[in-house]
């Protein structure tokens, strides 16, 4: 009699491997029909001697033998858009997503990567105390908890938000258009160091590159840019002057004519 059971319960075994072998994944219900039985507690003791992982997407109703997954760089994994991560839960998954982040992540930024809505996860967290939020134009965005991290996300978030602002007007294509618009506008109403020195305080709020994104824009030589932007550094700047003393050609006076038989 003991011997039967056994041969029963490794048959029974055998046949959610070769079930998950064969399609991968599946719900509970299908491994329900798969050992004949209406009792979840029934499957959950098969899967119990498996080493397997539950889906963090649609609610967690699948399940997986570890065996079969393959994680990606960034701890998930994915079968017939049903997703899987490395970290379990999509509670947990969201938290280390946080945690782990160079400049904290916004809600639609993390819909994105992990192909789920996490909106319930991120308030479920924030009321936890697990995970700290700030508005950034508008917008909150989620930083890990843990002050020196938190402090590296701050910095690097604060500063790209400053730069997407300026070069894409907040995602608003017209409002892009007008501020170039301005900017050039602006800039010829200035004489030459003016321009020049304008040219430089522009570049230098864009950081890296703004060189050459500045001349494009304003149609001067990237090199006059950048010695607006040394100039503005240095503080070499003549404010009364167009050039430096001794710059410039040399003025001709008129001479006046002689009258004839002087």
């Amino acid at each position: 009699m003991k011997c039967n059971i056994m041969k029963t319960e490794c048959f029974t075994l055998a046949k959610i491997k070769r079930h998950l072998d064969q399609y991968k994944i599946a719900t509970m219900e299908e491994l329900k029909g798969v050992l004949g039985t209406d009792t979840r507690m029934t499957v959950f003791r098969k899967l119990k001697e498996l080493p397997y992982k539950t889906s963090y997407s649609h609610r967690g109703k699948f399940y997986a033998l570890e065996k079969a997954i393959r994680f990606n760089e960034q701890g998930l994994w994915s079968c017939k858009s049903v997703w899987f991560s490395s970290w379990g839960t999509l509670l947990e998954t969201v938290r280390v997503f946080v945690n782990n982040s160079e400049s904290g992540y916004s809600t639609t930024e993390l819909d994105k990567i992990l192909h789920v809505s996490v909106k319930g996860s991120l308030i479920q967290l924030i009321n936890e105390k697990r995970i700290w939020r700030k508005k950034f134009s508008g917008v909150f965005v989620y930083f890990s908890i843990h002050s020196d991290l938190k402090a590296k996300q701050l910095m690097i978030r604060e500063k790209q938000s400053h730069k997407k602002d300026y070069e894409f007007g907040m995602g608003e294509d017209l409002f892009l258009h007008e501020l170039k618009a301005t900017i050039v506008l602006f800039s010829s109403l200035l004489n030459e160091k003016q321009k020049r020195i304008y040219a430089g305080l522009e570049s230098l709020k864009l950081g890296y590159g703004g060189d050459q994104k500045i001349a494009d824009l304003l149609g001067i030589d990237s090199h006059t840019v950048a010695k607006g932007r040394k100039e503005i550094v240095n503080n070499d700047i003549e404010v009364e002057r167009i050039r430096k003393k001794g710059g410039g050609r040399n003025s001709v006076k008129k001479k006046s004519r002689g009258r004839k038989g002087n």
